[in-house]
């Protein structure tokens, strides 16, 4: 067997993925018996049976299942790819796929790819969301085309990846502002046993908190470790505790959770990078984003307290 038929695989694809040969034809608007006619020359093709029968369903063998988990890769890239070029053919836009490190917030990946998603619709943008060691193996695969994140690269990488610094901004302490109003009190200090809201330990922001509050001698009591930023907020916003964020994004996150900013950390920033394979930035989208959060995003100073 020099090359496999992938209509015959197509629907023995669609009977296991609808659950029968009837619900497989109905979806493919065909006649049962065009299915598992279908199905029988691919199982000829293969020299083996690839269903058999459990009471009245049909299930796959084990020749059928090694078949089916190669057609769940194949299939929906197929289609993904159908509905990338009718995108392209109707939009005239450009694909651009970018990668979130989970310790990105929501807000500031949205400051950040907002021009990509403005005006006349140049680019088309599909996220993915996943810890920074996942996305760099994606990035690596060139199934990325650059990714997010609140930290360089790894200088060990297994591959060349290079880090743009896209900005830099104070960190500021918020929270619902019954709690907001008594930790203004003596903050920093009366950060001690308050609590307190943090990203996980994956988080490089994480590390850079735990080490402003050993030097400063403040153990907060800490209510709850949540990789999601937002919902970090959202717990924040139902007086859980308060939460650490760029003052970047102090407006936004103020109108859109009802907190108020308990106070600023002196000398502390977060920073965050597009990292990306190319060492000159030459992608459209990436010279786009990184230009507009440069000039936009991280220029403007935070407001005093």
């Amino acid at each position: 067997m020099r090359h496999l038929n992938y209509t015959h695989l197509l629907y023995f694809w669609s009977i296991v993925r609808e659950g029968g040969v009837a619900a497989a034809a109905a979806a493919m608007h065909v006649t049962p018996q065009t299915v598992s006619g279908q199905v029988k020359l691919l199982e000829d093709q293969l020299q083996g049976a690839l269903f058999e029968k459990q009471g009245r369903r049909l299930v796959p063998t084990e020749l059928g299942r090694i078949a089916y988990a190669y057609a769940e890769e194949i299939f929906p890239r197929g289609l993904e790819l159908a509905s990338v070029l009718r995108g392209a053919r109707t939009r005239g836009s450009r694909q651009v796929t970018v990668g979130v490190a989970d310790a990105v917030p929501k807000l500031i990946t949205w400051r950040v790819l907002e021009p990509l998603l403005a005006g006349d619709g140049k680019f088309h943008v599909i996220c993915h969301e996943a810890p920074l060691n996942a996305l760099l193996a994606d990035l690596a695969a060139h199934r990325l085309d650059l990714v997010l994140a609140t930290s360089a690269a790894p200088t060990d990488s297994s591959f060349k990846a290079y880090s743009h610094l896209l900005g830099e901004s104070e960190i500021g302490f918020f929270a619902a502002k019954p709690l907001a109003a008594r930790l203004r009190r003596g903050f920093p200090q009366s950060l001690q046993d308050a609590p307190l809201l943090v990203p996980t330990d994956r988080s490089a922001n994480r590390r850079v908190l735990d080490l402003w509050f050993e030097k400063q001698g403040i153990t907060p009591r800490i209510m709850g470790e949540l990789d999601d930023s937002a919902l970090v907020k959202t717990f924040a916003q139902h007086g859980v505790g308060a939460f650490a964020i760029p003052l970047a994004i102090e407006k936004e996150v103020i109108r859109q959770y009802q907190v108020m900013r308990v106070g600023r950390i002196e000398g502390l920033k977060a920073r965050f990078y597009a990292i990306s394979t190319e060492r000159r930035i030459k992608h459209p989208a990436l010279a786009m984003i990184t230009e507009t959060a440069r000039t936009d995003l991280f220029s403007q100073p935070a407001a005093r307290d």
